[in-house]
């Protein structure tokens, strides 16, 4: 059994002493809204200041995939020169970089298209891999392959393997499953020691690491027999505020009995509270950061290898963007000097403060005052002016308001007829209000341009801002256009 630190006189079960991770990495989720390289040279050394040694790089669609491969590659995917670029920002600030490839759920990226559709789990949905066909790990080879010969020196990848849905439910796993007299579980297993077995076979000095949730329902015997432990190493993943303390350490404890000898863990610092999120809720990721600490000091030292921070720009490749990296950046810079520290204290907030440059930082509620100096805080700071002061006034403004709704209904607006009266009481508002979205989106467009390609600021605009825009300067123009004709009152 594994030996768990001595209690303290409380009973609590936790050592006092701070909990050290040999690795402490930020993930950088990229799906959707890479940062340009200008950007993560102004961010990396922010954050090694603040406790983060450590690189996950989820390219996704964004890697410069090449060849047969060419179609898995977005229009504004990396060039292989800046993924070098990358590498060399990121080993002048002493960063471990650990790339991450999904390999059987998650593949949407890959399974979307038309020459790799047929390699899916089941026809209609393209989110996981079919795992009996030796296309599906060829095509796994080639795309590790191209990822590798980019990062060569690397020391880790990981495998991905999260939420693998619909496993089992495809026709060739419902024959094996009938055939051999298995399990769920055991076809993942198998499909995981296939790819890991690759890794370490074709990179013998590169371990591997993996998503631990379709490892959790195994028995310790099947997980023992099946030789993955002494291929992957596993990475427990949990983003609530109030993780289970014991059934973590109890699930570390199971996965050192089957042989898994080093374990990571994986928090979130945002992208975890919403797929349509705008703003990062800072204590729902700090209470997270405390529990996974208090796991941490239950588990004898040398068993963990690292803490994984996320940072999940998109739920999946359909959903929509949640928050950007930098509205996520105090958040993260919260949890990486409470993990540095040990513990959350107001002096742990002044440090956040002074190097973030930010007068205020409240992590009970979101900040409807926001102003700061590090890279990309004015993209923080307009959001912010943009959910308080425009979305929500405009939304009160179009629903709520009792001249709008009461005399200048869309009837009324079909048919341009309008009080005249009633020109006062609406136009100022109206106007004043399609002023200020004006200025606050040229202003945002124009920083969030500076951060990220132009069709991520397009996706940003177009699911958040313009659709509240467009119906407020709709108002004004059918304003407009009923004055011209004269104000006609309604009949």
């Amino acid at each position: 059994m594994m030996k768990r630190q001595q209690e303290t006189p409380d009973g609590t079960g936790l050592s006092p002493e701070r909990v050290s991770f040999n690795l402490t990495l930020v993930h950088l989720d990229l799906k959707g809204a890479p940062p340009k390289v200008s950007y993560l040279a102004e961010v990396l050394p922010l954050l090694s200041s603040l406790g983060a040694n450590g690189l996950l790089i989820e390219y996704e669609d964004t890697f410069p995939y090449s060849g047969e491969l060419l179609p898995l590659r977005a229009a504004h995917a990396y060039s292989p020169q800046e993924i070098r670029d990358i590498l060399q920002l990121a080993q002048l600030h002493h960063f471990e970089v650990i790339p991450l490839i999904q390999t059987f759920g998650h593949m949407e990226f890959v399974l979307k298209h038309k020459e790799f559709s047929h390699l899916r789990e089941v026809p209609m949905y393209p989110n996981s891999l079919n795992p009996h066909k030796e296309e599906s790990l060829r095509l796994l080879q080639v795309m590790i392959g191209q990822v590798m010969e980019l990062h060569p020196a690397v020391q880790w990848l990981h495998i991905g393997s999260d939420e693998v849905y619909y496993l089992g439910k495809g026709e060739e796993s419902k024959m094996k499953i009938s055939e051999c007299g298995i399990c769920i579980e055991d076809l993942f297993l198998s499909h995981m020691k296939k790819v890991a077995s690759y890794v370490t076979s074709s990179y013998p000095r590169v371990r591997v690491i993996a998503w631990d949730d379709m490892l959790r329902g195994a028995s310790i015997q099947t997980l023992t027999e099946s030789g993955v432990a002494q291929l992957v190493e596993p990475m427990i993943w949990d983003y609530t505020p109030n993780l289970d303390v014991d059934g973590r350490t109890d699930l570390i404890e199971k996965y050192w009995q089957c042989g898994f000898h080093k374990i990571w863990l994986a928090s979130a610092f945002k992208g975890a509270t919403g797929p349509s999120q705008l703003l990062t809720l800072i204590g729902h990721h700090l209470e997270n950061h405390r529990c996974w600490q208090q796991v941490a000091q239950r588990v004898p030292q040398g068993i963990l290898q690292g803490l994984a921070l996320t940072g999940w720009q998109r739920y999946d490749h359909f959903s929509v963007l949640c928050e950007l990296l930098p509205v996520g950046i105090p958040s993260l810079a919260i949890c990486l000097q409470t993990i540095k520290e040990g513990s959350y204290s107001e002096h742990t907030a002044a440090s956040v403060r002074s190097i973030l440059g930010m007068a205020t930082l409240d992590v009970e509620n979101y900040m409807s005052e926001v102003t700061g100096s590090y890279p990309g805080s004015e993209v923080l700071e307009l959001i912010t002016q943009f959910f308080f002061f425009l979305k929500t006034p405009t939304r009160e403004f179009l629903d709520g308001d009792k001249f709008v709704t009461g005399w200048f209904s869309h009837f009324h607006r079909k048919r341009k007829r309008l009080h005249p009266i009633m020109v006062q009481q609406i136009e100022p508002q109206a106007v004043s209000l399609l002023s200020k979205w004006t200025s606050v989106l040229e202003e945002l467009q124009t920083a969030m341009l500076r951060i990220f390609p132009s069709v991520t600021v397009e996706e940003w605009m177009e699911e958040n801002a313009l659709p509240h825009y467009m119906q407020l300067q709709e108002l004004v123009e059918d304003l407009n256009s009923a004055t011209d004709v004269g104000g006609n009152t309604v009949q």
